[in-house]
């Protein structure tokens, strides 16, 4: 009899390598035999062992003949660790019982395949929906070769993200100022376009005091960026790229020199890509991006359909005045049933603050129909 107490128990020590694993996914595994658990673990960090490997060197008696609880099919490939599912036979492990499947070619059920033919009872999709939700970035990341996308910003009331003047320090309370950093420390990259850097002067950094710094990445078409801006200043610091559509080859020297990884990704009409951003970050091992630019870019993101997840943190304040902006701009669209779709997944209230997180429904449109009017 499977019980659902020990697959919980694994989805939440899976949760606590949430920002290190990337790319690889959240993993939490947990021994029982006799109904007590007798070892546990999770995958801590890229290239170092996986849960099921902890859970077995955590082990205070044998394992012969007990269930494993884990939150992912195990692996049954040799990647920078062994196939975990060497392992749990080894062990002499009786029952498996699985969460998510895998959806790695190189997995995607040989390792349910590989248990089964070794004699070992496979119990699968067990909680499949709650094991699903940690690892919706390595779902999207390993099907698409693409970044797994969200757009993040705190508005007020009257939906505003800065006053007249431009001020936006701060919308947000601290608390939901700390669970920004959060989410800065669970992405692998943060990006901005070039009007934020030329507005703000950010440094896009992690603040925790264990967090793991972003990828900052600033889309400046035209190389506008300040030599004397905190990204500018802190690029041998923080690993910074720059994605650009036209240079001056002094520009361009002086901001390597400075340690800026620069890439030319131009579109039909010069400006810079974001499809195939996107692609070269994939293809550079990022796995997820969380947006913190302005109304111009977060629109871009919403029209060419390649943003996954919405992140808004709601203010109970009001700025008022027509000319202060909105967290979405762009050309906006024309009639309300062209309204990109959400669906709420959570809300919390951050001690008056509201966050509120966000699937962004829109249908998926082939890599050829994608649309890139960022005017960066």
């Amino acid at each position: 009899m499977v019980n659902e107490t020990y697959m919980k128990r694994a989805i939440t020590l899976a949760k606590k390598a949430l920002g290190y694993t990337s790319p690889n996914p959240l993993v939490g595994a947990v021994i029982v035999k006799n109904n007590k658990i007798i070892g546990e673990g999770y995958h801590h960090k890229a290239g170092e062992l996986h849960a099921e490997r902890m859970a077995l060197a955590d082990c205070k008696e044998s394992p012969k003949g007990a269930t494993i609880y884990v939150t992912l099919e195990p692996c049954c490939h040799q990647g920078r660790t062994p196939p975990c599912t060497d392992a749990i036979i080894d062990a002499g492990i009786q029952h498996v019982v699985i969460g998510s499947l895998d959806p790695n070619p190189l997995v995607m059920g040989n390792g349910i395949k590989k248990l089964r033919e070794h004699g070992i009872t496979v119990t699968s999709h067990f909680l499949q929906k709650e094991c699903d939700e940690i690892n919706q970035v390595f779902f999207h990341y390993i099907t698409t070769k693409m970044p797994f996308v969200a757009l993040k910003y705190a508005m007020t009331a009257d939906g505003k993200i800065a006053t007249k003047t431009g001020a936006s320090r701060w919308i947000s309370n601290e608390v939901s100022r700390n669970h920004a950093h959060e989410l800065r420390h669970q992405y692998s990259s943060i990006m901005v376009g070039i009007e934020t850097v030329l507005q703000d002067d950010p440094l896009l950094n992690c603040r925790l005091e264990h967090g793991v710094q972003p990828i900052r990445i600033i889309c400046d078409s035209r190389l506008r960026i300040p030599l004397e801006s905190q990204i500018c200043k802190t690029a041998k610091k923080y690993k910074t790229i720059i994605a650009y559509a036209n240079d001056t080859m002094e520009k361009k020297g002086i901001l390597e020199s400075l340690g800026l990884t620069l890439w030319q990704l131009p579109d039909e009409n010069n400006k810079v890509s974001l499809t195939n951003l996107l692609e070269k970050l994939g293809q550079n091992g990022v796995d997820s991006v969380l947006v913190e630019g302005g109304g111009s870019i977060h629109f871009s993101f919403l029209e060419s359909h390649l943003a996954q997840k919405l992140y808004i943190y709601f203010s109970p304040k009001i700025f008022g005045g027509k000319e202060a902006k909105s967290p979405v701009g762009g050309k906006g669209i024309s009639l309300p049933e062209d309204a990109f779709s959400l669906k709420l997944l959570q809300s919390e209230v951050l001690e008056g603050d509201i966050l509120l997180e966000y699937v962004i429904e829109s249908t998926q449109r082939s890599k050829d129909e994608f649309c890139n009017p960022l005017p960066l």
